[in-house]
């Protein structure tokens, strides 16, 4: 009598085993195929790139993504990102959008696009040393240094920094960073980017016959990574 019921209890199991495999073989085949769905070429990041950056060829790659999951906006090929400016800081990886870029003739049109609310812009003189012999560019960052003639001891100098990490708007009168053929022009003031307290600062020191102001450059790179940091 018990070996009917193990019997019976097995065929049992045996038969919904087998409804459930049949059932989960007709669901995978009514699912549409992953491997049918078309893909798309689109333009992405190929490393973290920075605010401000003019964006090259050897920073972007085309990779293929599922077609339904591409945004309106996306860029397809290298030429429309090369060449442009990253308008916000972008991740390796990060699929382009075109809102993502801004075009150098757009971006040099007028300064006060640039400025951040709550900012100002403020120009100080500086000449080949003060200005780390004119490499200064726009995009980059820089400190402020601050020299005061010591008139106690004739001939010195007291130095401190003044403001650091300041962005850079402009040098002369360019406000793009320079190209390959960009022809070089030597340039006599840079255009920061400043509180209202910082620049009243800046004037000051600026104007002062016994004050006069220095730039140290940042490094991209230390730049690009503080950046990544504090996102």
């Amino acid at each position: 009598m018990r070996s009917k019921i193990i019997l019976i209890a097995a065929l049992l199991m045996g038969i919904v085993t087998t409804v459930l495999f049949f059932n989960y073989m007709k669901q995978y085949k009514e699912a549409p195929a992953l491997k049918d769905e078309n893909y798309v070429s689109v333009l992405a990041a190929k490393q973290d790139i920075s605010e401000n950056t003019k964006i090259t060829s050897g920073m972007l790659e085309v990779i293929s993504v599922p077609e339904s999951a591409v945004h309106a906006q996306a860029l397809k090929t290298p030429p429309e990102a090369e060449g442009k400016i990253a308008a916000a800081s972008m991740a390796a990886g990060e699929i382009l959008l075109a809102n993502h870029l801004k075009d150098q003739k757009e971006e040099a049109q007028f300064v006060s696009k640039k400025v951040r609310d709550g900012y100002r812009a403020v120009s100080v003189g500086v000449n080949i040393v003060q200005s780390v012999s004119n490499l200064i560019e726009p995009g980059d960052y820089v400190d402020v240094v601050r020299s005061e003639y010591d008139k106690t001891d004739t001939g010195k100098f007291e130095s401190e920094i003044l403001l650091e990490n300041v962005p850079v708007l402009a040098i002369g009168r360019r406000m793009v960073e320079a190209e390959s053929d960009t022809p070089y022009v030597e340039y006599a003031q840079v255009t920061l980017e400043l509180t209202p307290t910082d620049g009243v600062k800046v004037i000051n020191s600026d104007e002062d016959d016994d004050v006069k102001l220095s730039l140290m450059l940042h490094s991209r790179i230390d730049q690009g990574q503080k950046q990544k940091s504090s996102q």
